[in-house]
C-alpha cells in the first residue's frame, strides 16, 4: 500500500507555495459556490476551484503548483503520464488566468482545472503515440475537438497518460513505454485503457481527465481506482482527433473525483462537429441541472425507481466478490427507495464475442494507415512491402497483431457473412 501518497480528498494537504495575508489559501472542499447551483460545492472541484479563483482565495498559480507538486511525488510511484507539460508553460497559463483575475476580465468556466487527455486523443505540440512504439514521437498538428473545447474554456493540460496500445487492453499492461499502478495499491493494475486517466484523477494529479471507451475502457478503470468513470451515448461528443480504433463503438468519455465534475467535463466537450459526420446534432442539455446536494434529499430519496438486475450478470462464472459486490449495491438501492426486478437478458453472453469480431475487424481496418509512411517510425528497407512488414513489425506490441490477425481473417473472402456479417446483426439485436 502506497500509504504515503494515498490519494488525499482534498488540496489543502498539498503544499503550497507563494501564500500571503492578502491572498490567504482555503481548502477547496470548503469554498462556496459561484453561481446558485442545484447541488453543493464540495461535491464538484471544478466549481470550488473557480469560486476560490474568482473570490482571492487561491490563486491559479498557487493551485498549479500544487498539483504539479503532487504530480511529481507521485509519478514515478504510479506512471500515470507517458508526457507531462513542460511546468513553465503550464504556470504561464495559470499566471494569465490570474492577470486576467486582477483586471476583474472573464475568465472561462474552467480556467485554472488541470486536466489530463488519453495518449490517444491527439494534442497539438504534444506527443501523441496511442501507446504505441509505431508512433513514438509523433506530435500532432492540431488539437482533438474534444481538447480545443476544454481549453477554449480556460482549461490547462497538464500532460498526456498511459493506456493499452490504441486502447486494446484492459489493464494497462499493454502499453509499449510503461506499466501503471493502482494508486490505491501499487500491485495492482488500474484497469484499462485508461488506466492513466483513470487513475491520474485518483492520484489527484490533475483535477479531471478524458479517456476513449470502445468495450468498457473508462467504465472498468474508473471502478477499479475509485473514481466516477462516464461513456457519452456514441455521438454526443466528436471523435475527430480520436485514434480510431473500432470506429462503431470508439467515444471519447471522463474521468473525475465526483458525478458533478464528471457532468460539468462531458457538458464542456459535448455538442455537433462539422469535422466529425458521426457527431450527433442534438441539442446538449445542461447536465448539471438535475444534480442535487445530498443534505436536501429525504431518507428514501429514490422512492419509486425501478431497477433491473441482470440475472446473467451474477449467474455462474462470475467472481464470488464482484456477484457480492453487486448484490450489496442491490440491497443499498433498496434502502433509498428502489424496487429492484430480476430481468434474464438471453443474449448477453453473445455480446462478447460479437465485441471481439467488430472490434477486431475495425481495427485490421483502422491500423491499416500505420505503415511507416504516413506516421511514426520507419524500418530502414529498400523495398515498399518489407518497409510495411518491418515497421508493423517492430512498431506494434503483441495484442495489436493478434487483433490485427483476428479481423484481417474475419474480414476475408469467405469469411465476412459467417462473422462481421453475423457480429453486426448480433450487435443490433443487442441494442
Amino acid at each position: 500500500m502506497l500509504s504515503t501518497i494515498q490519494p488525499p480528498r482534498y488540496l489543502s494537504r498539498f503544499p503550497l507555495r507563494g501564500r500571503t495575508k492578502s491572498r490567504p489559501f482555503q481548502s477547496l472542499s470548503s469554498a462556496q459556490p459561484v453561481t446558485k447551483t442545484s447541488f453543493a460545492a464540495d461535491q464538484s472541484q471544478i466549481l470550488s476551484i473557480r469560486d476560490s479563483l474568482l473570490n482571492r482565495h487561491l490563486s491559479a498559480v498557487e493551485l498549479t503548483h500544487s498539483y504539479l507538486d503532487r504530480l511529481k511525488q507521485t509519478e514515478p510511484h504510479i506512471n500515470c503520464f507517458l508526457h507531462v507539460s513542460d511546468p513553465d508553460k503550464v504556470l504561464k497559463q495559470a499566471q494569465d488566468i490570474d492577470d486576467k483575475i486582477e483586471r476583474n476580465e472573464e475568465v472561462g468556466p474552467l480556467a485554472g482545472v488541470l486536466v489530463a487527455i488519453k495518449d490517444n486523443i491527439c494534442t497539438a505540440d504534444m506527443p501523441s503515440t496511442g501507446g504505441s512504439y509505431i508512433l513514438e514521437g509523433y506530435r500532432p498538428p492540431f488539437d482533438a475537438t474534444a481538447v480545443k473545447r476544454l481549453k477554449d474554456l480556460g482549461a490547462i493540460v497538464v500532460g498526456k497518460t498511459n493506456l493499452d496500445e490504441f486502447g486494446m487492453g484492459s489493464t494497462t499492461e499493454a502499453s509499449a513505454f510503461k506499466v501503471t499502478a493502482n494508486p490505491w495499491d501499487l500491485s495492482r493494475v488500474p484497469g484499462g485503457s485508461s488506466g492513466g486517466s483513470a487513475a491520474s484523477v485518483s492520484a489527484r494529479q490533475c483535477v479531471v481527465s478524458l479517456g476513449s471507451d470502445t468495450g468498457g475502457s473508462v467504465r472498468q478503470p474508473a471502478s477499479f481506482c475509485g473514481v466516477v468513470g462516464l461513456k457519452p451515448t456514441y455521438g454526443r461528443v466528436s471523435r475527430f482527433g480520436l485514434m480510431a480504433y473500432a470506429s462503431s463503438l470508439d467515444v471519447i468519455g471522463c474521468f473525475g473525483s465526483s458525478v458533478a465534475d464528471t457532468g460539468i467535463l462531458l457538458h464542456a466537450i459535448s455538442g455537433h462537429d462539422s469535422l466529425d459526420a458521426t457527431s450527433s446534432k442534438r441539442e446538449v442539455p445542461d447536465f448539471t441541472s438535475q444534480f442535487t446536494s445530498a443534505s436536501s434529499l429525504k431518507s428514501r430519496p429514490l422512492e419509486g425507481l425501478r431497477v433491473g438486475l441482470i440475472r446473467e450478470t451474477v449467474d455462474a462464472g462470475v467472481d464470488s466478490g464482484v456477484k457480492s459486490a453487486i448484490e450489496g449495491a442491490a440491497t443499498h438501492l433498496e434502502q433509498l427507495g428502489c424496487v429492484l426486478k430480476e430481468v434474464s437478458l438471453p443474449s448477453f453472453s453473445l455480446g462478447l464475442p460479437a465485441y471481439y469480431i467488430l472490434a477486431s475487424s475495425e481495427s485490421s481496418s483502422n491500423l491499416s494507415r500505420y505503415d511507416g509512411v504516413r506516421y511514426g517510425n520507419q524500418a530502414s528497407s529498400d523495398e515498399l512491402n518489407a518497409l510495411y512488414e518491418e515497421s508493423r513489425a517492430k512498431g506494434f506490441g503483441s495484442e495489436v497483431k493478434m487483433r490485427i490477425l483476428m479481423g484481417t481473417y474475419a474480414l476475408s473472402a469467405g469469411y465476412y457473412d459467417a462473422y462481421y456479417k453475423r457480429a453486426q446483426q448480433v450487435s443490433f439485436l443487442l441494442q
